[in-house]
């Protein structure tokens, strides 16, 4: 077995998974990439792990989530959507690069380990069928299979369901988007008493304005969830 891993290895070397350089090993990122990526680390908002500058004692919050109510308890995301982050975002959402899950759902279990416990109930946020069946597949729930398995906790893949198609919000502002999603998702009532009273922790790919994140973790609270928390791979960050 060792010997035909060797062969396959001399065949096929390890690539960067953003730029296909050679790596020592499988699912990373090549020495440039890595330095180039944003990961987010340090002081970090409690509610959405935007990084921060201050220094202070206690949970802190950013701008936006000291001016906009989160309904979840704890937040963490591991990169900044920019650069190198973005392209592997877009790549995994948009370009079939499903292999990216695995990097990226060890990266968020990383991010997250101080809002995580064993066994909590692992939930995407739900995309419209009509995408599914354009996409062919939810990554957030290819994020999340990945991340309760780390967790050894229980994945509910369908516990929520986004019932309005909502239009691609790239362009509009932070109040559009809020208006958009209120009551675009909702649970699903035959995995309800799967939340009922449990932790629940939501999964995402990016978090921009938190409009989505809100309705999920408001649908998760509708079936009875005791206590959610969210994790996404990236955050958008304002410029400072």
């Amino acid at each position: 077995m060792m010997r035909m891993q060797s062969v396959i290895r001399a065949v096929y070397p390890a690539q960067c998974v953003s730029c296909d350089a050679q790596t020592a090993d499988d699912h990373g990122l090549c020495g440039i990439c890595w330095r180039d990526t944003q990961f987010i680390h340090g002081l970090t908002c409690d509610a959405c792990g935007t990084p921060l500058m201050d220094r202070g004692a206690g949970p802190l919050h950013c701008d936006d989530c000291m001016t906009i109510a989160r309904p979840w308890v704890q937040g963490r995301s591991a990169l900044v959507y920019d650069g190198i982050a973005r392209r592997m975002v877009l790549n995994l959402k948009h370009g079939d690069r499903t292999d990216l899950a695995l990097p990226a759902a060890k990266w968020m279990l990383h991010a997250g380990r101080h809002i995580v416990s064993t066994g909590m109930i692992v939930v995407p946020v739900p995309v419209h069928w009509t995408r599914l069946v354009a996409r062919r597949y939810n990554q957030a729930a290819l994020l999340s299979r990945l991340i309760a398995r780390g967790l050894d906790g229980i994945h509910v893949p369908d516990a929520l369901v986004r019932r309005v198609r909502t239009t691609k919000m790239e362009a509009v502002g932070r109040d559009a988007r809020f208006a958009a999603l209120h009551g675009a998702l909702t649970h699903n009532p035959r995995r309800a008493p799967l939340l009922a009273g449990r932790e629940v922790l939501i999964v995402d790919d990016v978090m921009t304005s938190g409009a989505t994140l809100t309705a999920a973790t408001e649908a998760a609270y509708a079936a009875g969830a005791d206590r959610v928390c969210m994790l996404t791979l990236a955050r958008v960050v304002k410029e400072t």
